[in-house]
């Protein structure tokens, strides 16, 4: 079993920083492409920013210029530095990766449980 815990939300004032983790534990082989994803109330979930295994990084057109997504293989840790915040930014960020447990199993996809950013002052 694999789990995600996210970490680092909060509430910041408008063209604040904040900076989220997210770490995966339990039985892993490998981790390939790991994501953020947001979800504004009343909206669909959209995706932030990928990052693959070997580092390449693609972003939503909303956020390239303010969010950088980054990840610490040895750690199994996927970043979102996220600058210039924005009232629209609110939502809650979800972590998502696919891992491998062995070497024989397929990819799956997991989830965090998420957390709360706003943006307000």
């Amino acid at each position: 079993q694999v789990q995600l815990v996210e970490s680092g939300g909060g509430l910041v004032q408008p063209e604040g920083s904040l900076r989220l983790s997210c770490a995966a534990s339990g039985i892993i082989f490998s981790i390939s492409a790991m994501r953020w994803y947001r979800q504004a109330r009343g909206n669909q979930r959209e995706l932030v920013a990928l990052v693959t295994s070997g580092g390449s990084t693609n972003y939503a057109d909303s956020v390239k210029g303010r969010f950088t997504i980054s990840r610490d293989n040895a750690k199994n840790t996927v970043y979102l530095q996220m600058n210039s915040l924005k009232p629209e930014d609110t939502a809650v960020y979800y972590c998502n990766a696919d891992v491998q447990s062995a070497a024989w199993r397929p990819l799956l996809a997991y989830w965090g449980q998420g957390t709360q950013v706003t943006v307000s002052s």
